[in-house]
């Protein structure tokens, strides 16, 4: 629900005072950033599902963990993450922000040690975890993945 700002009478919207948006440009900006379906996730679904590869989409792994992985195959515990490089602090591309840093680099590495955690509780509950940066090539991470769901189908049988 946004808030307009009675004071200054034009309608314009003003963020909270100690918001996390900064401004309410900040605000749409922020807003419009996909959490789900974003280009390189649907590239690799879209590669996966030409090799006749079926899977659920944005999907707890687990019932009761809390978290859901981009790409989920349920029988042969495979869980796939497509890490955004800014959100998930990626060496090659993250730059701290210029703006409010304290509070979006704290953001990131609590995304990070978030990242961390959900790969080991998966992990300790006998899934496979891949991860791919949204850098690197749909090509390359849909073959990968293909590998680890035919080696973990086959393993069940």
């Amino acid at each position: 629900m946004q808030e307009k700002n009675s004071e200054a009478g034009n309608g314009t919207w003003v963020p909270p005072e100690g918001s996390w948006a900064s401004s309410a440009a900040r605000r749409r900006n922020m807003q419009a950033i996909r959490s789900r379906d974003t280009k390189p996730e649907r590239l690799i679904r879209s590669l996966l599902h030409a090799q006749g590869l079926r899977y659920r989409v944005a999907a707890k792994p687990l019932p009761d963990l809390r978290r859901t992985a981009d790409i989920v195959f349920r029988p042969s515990k495979l869980a796939v993450f497509i890490d955004g490089c800014y959100w998930h602090g990626c060496p090659e591309h993250y730059v701290p922000p210029k703006t409010n840093p304290g509070y979006w680099s704290d953001k990131v590495a609590r995304n990070v040690a978030r990242d961390r955690d959900t790969d080991e509780q998966l992990r300790s509950a006998g899934w496979t975890v891949l991860r791919f940066w949204e850098h690197e090539p749909a090509e390359d991470c849909a073959v990968k993945i293909a590998a680890a769901a035919s080696r973990l189908r086959a393993a069940r049988k």
